[in-house]
């Protein structure tokens, strides 16, 4: 391991926005902060989005910074990647962002029914050969529904047209969601407003997407009653 990712992992552990659990303490376990987070760690009761493999925490944070009324936590594995964020977040003195590193199998130990909002997927492993592994396969769908609110919004956003297509069809085939919006091109969209953290929050994979001429895809599909979905806070 090198010096850089052993220094990072130890300043992660100061970092008052960053949450750490081993596997030990929650498969098959509640995390202490679960149906808490906004009384204890945002001291609010604004909606709570998440991004799952959020990587260096690029697009939790530039979402946050645009809606200061939405608490925003982003979830991934890799520590050395949270580092930045979480980082980053501090520096900015920003209080409606933290971050949870743990597998994404294990998400619902952190939260409680109804505590999530939003989910955000933003460029995940495409996982061509493995279905079970894909964020949007029914086996994660269901560990979402044991926390998403009634009418809460997935959102995925891939440079993957397979990703993209599979996931639409095992949306449109569960009787439980509702699919709202495929689009096979966001930037190919001229109807789209300018302002949409769509278009307007890019990370850095996305950039190198786009240099390289890759379609970007963007699904978006709700809990429920499309009528009941939440639009607030992307």
């Amino acid at each position: 391991m090198g010096k850089d990712k052993i220094r990072r992992f130890r300043e992660n552990e100061t970092f008052s926005n960053l949450f750490q659990a081993s596997f030990r303490e929650v498969y098959q376990k509640d995390y202490p902060l679960k149906g808490s987070w906004n009384r204890n760690v945002f001291g609010n009761d604004n909606p709570i989005v998440l991004e799952l493999g959020c990587g260096k925490g690029e697009y939790t944070v530039a979402l946050a910074r645009l809606n200061k009324s939405v608490n925003y936590i982003g979830v991934d594995v890799k520590g050395a990647r949270l580092w930045r964020g979480a980082k980053t977040a501090l520096e900015e003195k920003m209080d409606n962002v933290a971050f949870i590193r743990t597998r994404i199998e294990l998400i619902e130990s952190f939260f409680a029914p109804s505590e999530v909002s939003q989910i955000w997927i933003t460029f995940p492993d495409p996982q061509p050969r493995k279905e079970n592994k894909r964020l949007t396969s029914p086996r994660f769908l269901i560990r979402y529904l044991s926390f998403l609110a009634p009418g809460a919004v997935i959102h995925l956003k891939t440079d993957s047209r397979e990703l993209h297509d599979y996931t639409k069809e095992v949306v449109e085939a569960r009787k439980d969601m509702t699919l709202l919006e495929a689009d096979p091109d966001i930037y190919a969209n001229t109807g789209r407003p300018a302002n949409d953290p769509v278009l307007t929050v890019r990370t850095f994979y996305e950039n190198q997407f786009l240099e390289q001429g890759k379609p970007i895809t963007y699904l978006r599909f709700s809990t429920g009653n499309p009528a009941t979905a939440k639009q607030e806070g992307c």
